[in-house]
């Protein structure tokens, strides 16, 4: 599938890109936590950079923990043949019943896109992934990609444009929703060619490596837990409306316009949507579904 870059989405990137927001430094935000020297905080912390040789990947954690918020980081992917890597940048919190909220960055074979796979858990349970290809060469240049996170939705987004919406049903359907645990911010770029590309059959070229990710503009307005506290003055109860506009994010929706952006990309880019896949659930798709 060749990329490709339409007058809708031209409009798309334009409106994200009058979004103004201050970012700090790397160096003060994150913990490079495994690789053996192949990450690195660059350029005074305006830049992070993540390896993958056939020794090791590397990986890196936000130094916060968030109940809640919006991230965004900038993120340009490996280039040119990337087959077997995945990059990935998500929230989790810990333990085996943990929630997490996931963007992973498939690897292709030079030329092809990049499949981005998403998924949600609850309460350690997930099987709810949707996969996208992108419209545009994610290696060619950085791309914010961003996590909003609050009582009532999640909604990932992709320079501004919205591509999936993971709403709280528990009381409506009894749909596990991540509402308790406190999450970091993790990253890593990891060798999966056992699975990542084709299913297993096109594998990493090692010839290839160093792979190298890029990160920068880290922004994380949130609601930062530190020894049992809530950084946010207003109740995060889903009944709750903030009381500051910094933290308009509490109880932010989906207006109509940005509902339009997001069914565009899913009739065009959604490649893989589990609530289609009836074969897989054979007792009946999940509830969430069913709407």
């Amino acid at each position: 599938m060749a990329y490709s870059f339409t007058r809708a989405c031209f409009v798309c990137a334009i409106v994200g890109a009058l979004v103004v927001v201050s970012y700090a430094n790397l160096y003060n935000d994150v913990d490079i936590t495994w690789g053996d020297g192949r990450a690195k905080i660059l350029n005074n912390g305006e830049l992070l950079t993540l390896s993958l040789d056939k020794a090791s990947g590397s990986g890196f954690q936000s130094k916060n923990e968030y109940l809640f918020g919006k991230i965004d980081m900038q993120i340009k992917l490996v280039a040119g043949n990337s087959a077997g890597t995945v990059t990935a940048y998500y929230l989790s919190s810990q333990g085996p019943t943990h929630d997490e909220i996931d963007f992973e960055f498939l690897g292709n074979l030079s030329g092809d896109p990049y499949i981005l796979h998403t998924n949600v858990f609850s309460q350690g349970k997930g099987n709810r992934e949707q996969q996208f290809y992108l419209w545009f060469d994610p290696t060619a240049d950085f791309h914010t990609y961003s996590i909003l996170w609050n009582p009532q939705r999640i909604i990932f987004s992709v320079d501004g444009t919205p591509i999936r919406e993971f709403k709280n049903l528990e009381l409506s359907l009894g749909v596990s929703f991540p509402k308790n645990q406190p999450m970091k911010i993790y990253s890593s770029l990891w060798n999966a060619d056992d699975w990542a590309t084709r299913g297993g059959l096109v594998k990493t070229d090692w010839s290839r490596a160093p792979f190298t990710a890029s990160y920068r503009n880290y922004n994380a307005d949130a609601c930062v837990v530190s020894s049992g506290s809530n950084s946010c003055s207003t109740s995060t109860s889903t009944t709750s409306s903030p009381t500051s506009a910094n933290k308009a994010w509490l109880s932010q929706e989906l207006d109509s316009t940005s509902q339009e952006r997001m069914r565009w990309v899913q009739k065009n880019y959604m490649i893989y949507n589990y609530c289609a896949d009836a074969k897989r659930f054979p007792q009946g798709l999940p509830p969430e579904c069913t709407i």
